[in-house]
């Protein structure tokens, strides 16, 4: 059994006090943590702009939240959501996440458009996905 002390970083991860020690001297690590109110206060959204033939009946309209730090807001999105969509949204979530830091406003990322690997029945698959990402203010 780990023994965690009362701070807040090292009880989220569940860190020993010798592996917060490890974390807390990579400068990258306090870095990001020096950022944590900008994440806090966002919120990323992947809205479907085109959808046809989806097995997971995604439609156009709908929207995938998730927190600053990339957490699927579960609540917030729909009770269905296809794992080709969630791994394509991986990638826009990371280049949001990293524009935050670097303190560019990641709704001017120029390529903010992903779509699920099926290539639609047109051309030998089921259906087609493509989502747009945006972040916004927490409300």
């Amino acid at each position: 059994m780990k023994k965690v002390s009362g701070d807040p970083i090292q009880a989220h991860f569940g860190y020993t006090d010798e592996e917060m020690k490890i974390f807390m001297e990579d400068p990258r690590n306090a870095d990001v943590l020096s950022k944590a109110p900008i994440f806090a206060a966002r919120t990323i959204v992947l809205e479907v702009v085109d959808s046809h033939g989806c097995n997971s009946r995604h439609n156009k309209g709908d929207k995938l939240f998730f927190d600053g730090a990339g957490n699927l807001l579960t609540k917030r999105s729909p009770e269905r959501i296809c794992i080709y969509a969630l791994t394509a949204a991986s990638n826009l979530i990371f280049a949001a996440g990293e524009l935050l830091m670097a303190g560019v406003d990641p709704n001017e990322m120029r390529f903010k458009r992903t779509g699920c690997f099926d290539v639609g029945l047109k051309c030998g698959g089921w259906g087609r996905v493509v989502m747009e990402c945006r972040v916004e203010d927490r409300k």
